[in-house]
């Protein structure tokens, strides 16, 4: 439709958000688990900073553009990708105790969400945990450096993101 359209854009896919890791915090503190079904494949989580500070350099670069510009889209991604055991070890290495992966099982998480969100969200989390599992977010060749470059600085890792919360 852009392009039919003839719009110039920049089109960014981040993968899942760091963030979100914000809303485990408790389980992981309190139980000793890491409980978001993110399977074996790998995801290349990434800082919602990251985001923003891509979409700030893309919008200037657009609006200061001598002339239009092409389509263009940004995976925008995470530094590390991840499987459900290694976040858990980081979780186990910044905390300094065992930290477990509770599994890959949407199903089950969403049950465990629909306890206290709607059962819509709960079910749209699953069908993204499925995908997770399934294929996983893995960046694709030369990703990691295009953002840094475009950056000027590495990406925000999960390690760094996992300190921080623990350390409010």
């Amino acid at each position: 439709m852009l392009e039919a359209m003839g719009f110039g854009a920049t089109i960014l896919r981040p993968t899942y958000f760091i963030d979100n890791e914000a809303m485990v915090k408790d389980v992981v503190l309190e139980h000793g688990v890491y409980p978001m079904p993110i399977g074996s494949k790998g995801v290349a989580m990434v800082s919602t900073r990251d985001i923003a500070e891509v979409a700030a350099i893309q919008l200037i670069r657009r609006d200061t553009a001598p002339t239009k510009l092409p389509i263009e889209t940004i995976n925008v991604i995470g530094p590390d990708t991840l499987t459900g055991d290694s976040a858990a070890a980081i979780w186990a290495d910044v905390l300094d105790r065992p930290v477990v992966y509770g599994g890959g099982d949407p199903a089950g998480f969403e049950q465990n969400m629909a306890t206290f969100l709607p059962r819509w969200t709960a079910y749209e989390m699953r069908l993204m945990a499925e995908r997770y599992v399934s294929d996983g977010m893995i960046p694709e060749t030369g990703d990691i450096e295009r953002l840094t470059a475009m950056l000027g600085r590495p990406l925000h890792s999960y390690r760094e993101f996992v300190a921080e919360l623990v350390s409010n």
